[in-house]
């Protein structure tokens, strides 16, 4: 994995365990969730651990689907512990900002997510909402 690739994965992490961290009460559910992003995206558990007590950049992705993802993952981690406070709603939505996502539909994602189970809404959804708030 090339160097620029890892540090990408690393600052994608970091931001999901900003997240995770948002309420001041990160449990196990959401650390084990984590762990398991982190083995998906090919970065070790020392790894994942060290970000913890270090920094890495998030630079959001370039393509704006990358960045779709990017803000479902952050709806994931945000409800694996079906308990949703106010800081996370609102950390979420800043960050959608800062990908540069369109702000009116990331507040669409926010409120339909009650609809559906576990609130994960599923990718199609979210991706029609998503091209839905385009020109």
């Amino acid at each position: 994995m090339k160097d620029d690739n890892k540090k990408d994965k690393l600052g994608i992490l970091t931001e999901l365990i900003k997240l995770a961290k948002a309420d001041n009460d990160l449990r196990d559910m959401e650390f084990q969730f984590l762990l398991s992003l982190a083995s998906q995206m090919g970065v070790s558990k020392d790894e994942f651990i060290q970000l913890f007590e270090q920094y890495i950049q998030f630079l959001p992705p370039k393509l704006e689907f990358d960045r779709i993802v990017q803000f479902h993952r952050l709806v994931l981690v945000m409800n694996v512990d079906s308990n949703t406070s106010d800081s996370e709603i609102e950390y979420i939505k800043q960050a959608g900002i800062k990908m540069g996502l369109n702000p009116l539909a990331t507040n669409e994602i926010l409120r339909i997510m009650e609809n559906y189970p576990n609130k994960v809404v599923p990718t199609e959804v979210l991706l029609s909402v998503f091209s839905s708030f385009h020109n």
